[in-house]
């Protein structure tokens, strides 16, 4: 059988041809390789360059190499954080003539590293709880395509930090499989098998001596079964609200930010039964939200000021009609934000008297609005709009702060409320 190159990419098949596939792969020129951390693995890889590109060949057999080619080739149509499948070469011989295994080639991950060795640096706990934590996401939102993995590992995932979000990417899919919808066992199973992994590496990594002294590998193995317990309900319950009955969806967003995760995208489905909400989890690094906000508003706010304003960006933005996150003929992010900073922020920061503002300044002030806003919706059980929060907010929360405040410094406040933009008037 003659050297096969199978890939979906027609410049993909050149690129690979300069690499030596009449030699077994762990005997490779150290010419052909690029020395990069790799996890454990029942079969041979190694990383090698092709072109301008870095990518990683794993050697198996022919039958296995082109279903896991076809099972990251569907998860990358899903848009689930996996390795980008390149091509599978079949019909290997040696300079003799005898057969060699069939390779399947992968894009290396920039910037990524295994998990395996991101926990070999002895980090710290709080670390390594944020990186178990977007594993969690990234079990779960596999399990709402209906794959199964079947052997998630700390070797078998990849650790990437993308605009200050951690993210968990899957590396290894053999054993993967498809169904239209995972049945409660078959999650159970998969996650069981993820927590004996992963504590096993811990294990592993406890006897060489790299592992940080506080951290109890088999009750940190249990922990990505809690996180991933608590995501899996708060995401996939009932997400049906009637019209008028927004603060429900700021309901569910604080559970998400109480279990330690943001909302990375939020998608709300207009019907006559009522607003289907869907949300798509993320675990973000210290000063994110600060960050994100900045750039899509020029609002300079503290952490905790940002998130919540961030929250209600993301709720504004999924009720307008040009907002359609993937289609190129939307608006853009920034022009949104920018439109939400004029029409919604400013007025309502201006609303607010100068002489009943004291020492807040406009984000604070915004942030104090929107949980006045919730309390008064919960109460209501059904949405209130903001001029009568800000009235209720003047009349009834302000009076009682005065003494709290200090005085207000002639036209700061007003300053920075109505001198603050987006990105520009021209956005």
């Amino acid at each position: 059988m003659a050297l096969q190159i199978s890939a979906t990419n027609p410049e993909h098949p050149a690129l690979l041809l300069d690499l030596p596939w009449d030699i077994p792969l762990e005997e490779w020129p150290e010419h052909y390789l690029v020395p990069l951390p790799r996890g454990i693995s029942r079969h041979v890889v190694r990383y090698a360059r092709a072109g301008t590109e870095v990518v990683a060949v794993k050697e198996l057999a022919e039958r296995p190499a082109l279903r896991e080619y076809e099972l990251l080739r569907g998860l990358d149509r899903l848009n689930i954080p996996s390795v980008d499948p390149l091509a599978v070469v079949t019909g290997r011989t040696d300079g003799a003539g005898d057969p060699l295994e069939s390779v399947l080639i992968t894009r290396h991950l920039g910037g990524s590293m295994p998990y395996r060795s991101m926990f070999e640096t002895t980090m710290r706990p709080a670390t390594m709880h944020r990186l178990m934590d977007a594993l969690a996401v990234l079990l779960v939102r596999l399990h709402l395509a209906g794959f199964a993995w079947g052997d998630c590992s700390l070797s078998n995932t990849l650790f990437r930090r993308d605009a200050g979000a951690y993210a968990a990417y899957l590396v290894d899919a053999e054993t993967g499989e498809v169904h239209p919808q995972l049945s409660p066992g078959q999650r159970e199973y998969d996650l069981d098998l993820a927590r004996v992994n992963i504590s096993g590496e811990l294990l592993d990594l406890e006897a060489s001596g790299a592992l940080h002294p506080s951290v109890d590998p088999i009750e940190f193995g249990m922990e990505i079964c809690k996180r991933y317990d608590g995501l899996w309900q708060e995401l996939t319950r009932t997400s049906v609200y009637p019209a008028g009955k927004h603060h429900y969806i700021d309901r569910r967003i604080r559970r998400l930010n109480e279990l330690g995760f943001d909302v990375a995208e939020m998608q709300i489905a207009h019907s006559s039964n009522g607003d289907t909400v869907t949300f798509v989890p993320k675990v973000v690094d210290a000063g994110h939200h600060q960050r994100q906000l900045l750039r899509l508003t020029g609002l300079d706010t503290e952490e905790n000021q940002a998130r919540r304003l961030l929250n209600d960006l993301e709720s504004w933005m999924a009720t307008q009609d040009d907002y359609a996150p993937g289609d190129p003929t939307a608006a853009r992010p920034e022009v949104l934000a920018h439109r939400w900073v004029r029409d919604v922020f400013r007025p309502t920061v201006r609303a607010i008297p100068l002489d009943l503002r004291g020492s807040m300044d406009p984000a604070e002030l915004y942030h104090e609005l929107l949980e006045h806003r919730w309390y008064l919706s919960e109460r209501a059980q059904h949405d209130i709009d903001l001029d009568t929060v800000v009235r209720d907010y003047v009349t009834n929360i302000l009076p009682t702060m005065r003494d709290t405040l200090s005085p207000a410094t002639g036209g700061g406040a007003e300053a920075q409320a109505g001198g603050t933009t987006a990105t520009g008037e021209g956005a």
